[in-house]
């Protein structure tokens, strides 16, 4: 499965935890989290429209297609799957956008989210294990955009642990 993606800063967000707690200033705490957790929302929506939008073309010469034996969409089941969860405590410390594997089906595995990454999904046809076909797309639909979005939220994450820093201070 292509890694969730984490802004750490753990070692500045445990002291300003604890310096947090120590003052009794839950409400900064909250909207530091708060935060945090928007600036991870603009990569989780573009990774929820980059899956729903991708193209998956069937090989060349192969006409054979129908409707889905299930009744659930792959792009769309594995776009409501994408979350993001933001730690301010601990080795985990930051945030945290990944898929969530208990959102899906049993047969969707980290596999198969791995091979729509690379542009390139091989499944059985119908479940028939001795038919076998390739559907392509474009690769990096997870890994490039992640790369787009990592400098902003580092930038955002700095940001909010500075102001952070300058209340408590």
């Amino acid at each position: 499965m292509p890694g969730d993606v984490r802004i750490l800063g753990t070692g500045q967000l445990l002291d300003l935890q604890r310096r947090l707690r120590a003052a009794g200033h839950e409400n900064i705490r909250s909207s530091m989290q708060r935060r945090i957790r928007r600036a991870a929302e603009p990569l989780r929506n573009d990774l929820q429209d980059g899956i729903r939008s991708l193209p998956l073309a069937s090989q060349p010469g192969r006409g054979h297609s129908g409707p889905s034996p299930t009744t659930r969409p792959l792009r769309v089941t594995i776009a409501e799957a994408i979350r993001i969860s933001v730690h301010t405590q601990g080795a985990t410390a930051g945030a945290r956008v990944w898929i969530d594997r208990g959102r899906l089906p049993r047969d969707i595995t980290n596999g198969l989210i791995k091979q729509l990454d690379d542009g390139r999904v091989r499944h059985p046809v119908f479940n028939n294990r001795r038919r076998w076909v390739q559907q392509n797309a474009p690769s990096g639909w997870w890994t490039k955009t992640v790369d787009q979005h990592k400098p902003r939220m580092e930038r955002e994450v700095a940001r909010v642990l500075d102001d952070v820093r300058r209340r408590i201070e």
